[in-house]
């Protein structure tokens, strides 16, 4: 017998998550000019803004070196978060015509947008390295084991709160509007747009910030890929710094729970 975890590597579903993808993809891209261009586009665009705005008019990038690919990865980050945490509010409920006809795993509904959001994400961390290479960015070769873990840590972030949220759409239609109050407050308390150091310097108690999971991510990720002047939280807290991760992996175990409860009723509520 298959291990239940293990049911996602099964042919079947493997072919039904296949083709989600792959429609949830086209639909997305659909009637539009550019196309798939708008998955580079968008975060190249918003970050060249919030450039000018912040680095040129503000003068917040607290110099430090190649503040426009420091820039560029936050909002990756932050886009990719969002992408996959909005998309997954109203994946249960956006199927509910197949729940309702099909027997399929529940859970692929929410791993379906997530994926588009990972191509997304893949093709602008090309876009990224392109610039990198381009502006002479040194990255820190010797933590650079640390990449890959770092992102399934951001991964799993987004997809924990996903199928948290997408299970609690289901019965609570609000969830779509508190999400978006959040978001717009979460993007400002996570150091994206303005460099950690900046708060620090004039509210010490501003390290906290660091403690957030998201911030933590991109703060180590800045400081392996762009410059060591990015300031993480393992320098700020040490060995107090794993609560960062500890809480991803809690957040996990939660929504995997929660959703797996909630979803003996979703075909009745959507």
């Amino acid at each position: 017998m298959i291990p239940r975890f293990m049911q996602i590597l099964s042919k079947t579903n493997k072919s039904i998550l296949t083709e989600m993808v792959r429609t949830d993809f086209k639909l997305r891209y659909q009637n539009s000019v550019l196309g798939y261009m708008w998955s580079l586009l968008r975060p190249l665009l918003l970050s060249i803004i919030l450039y000018i705005v912040f680095v040129k008019f503000l003068r917040i990038s607290g110099n430090i070196r190649h503040y426009a690919s420091y820039l560029l990865l936050g909002i990756m980050c932050w886009t990719f978060f969002l992408e996959i945490t909005s998309g997954g509010v109203g994946a249960v409920v956006g199927k509910g015509d197949l729940i309702r006809k099909i027997a399929i795993p529940r859970y692929l509904t929410v791993l379906s947008t997530s994926a588009s959001a990972l191509i997304n994400f893949g093709l602008n961390l090309i876009v990224l390295f392109g610039i990198m290479l381009i502006t002479g960015v040194e990255i820190q070769s010797s933590f650079l084991l640390m990449i890959p873990l770092l992102l399934i840590e951001l991964y799993a972030l987004s997809l924990a709160i996903a199928f948290i949220l997408s299970a609690a759409f289901v019965k609570f239609r609000d969830v779509s509007f508190i999400w978006e109050v959040f978001t717009q407050m979460f993007f400002y308390l996570t150091p994206i747009i303005y460099p950690i150091s900046y708060v620090i310097d004039k509210y010490p108690i501003g390290r906290f910030l660091l403690l957030n999971p998201l911030a933590q991510i991109i703060q180590d990720l800045r400081y392996i890929l762009v410059t060591p002047q990015s300031q993480t939280v393992w320098q700020s807290f040490g060995i107090a710094a794993v609560i960062a991760p500890a809480s991803v992996l809690f957040l996990c175990v939660c929504s995997v729970r929660y959703f797996r409860n909630e979803s003996k009723t979703f075909a009745e509520n959507v």
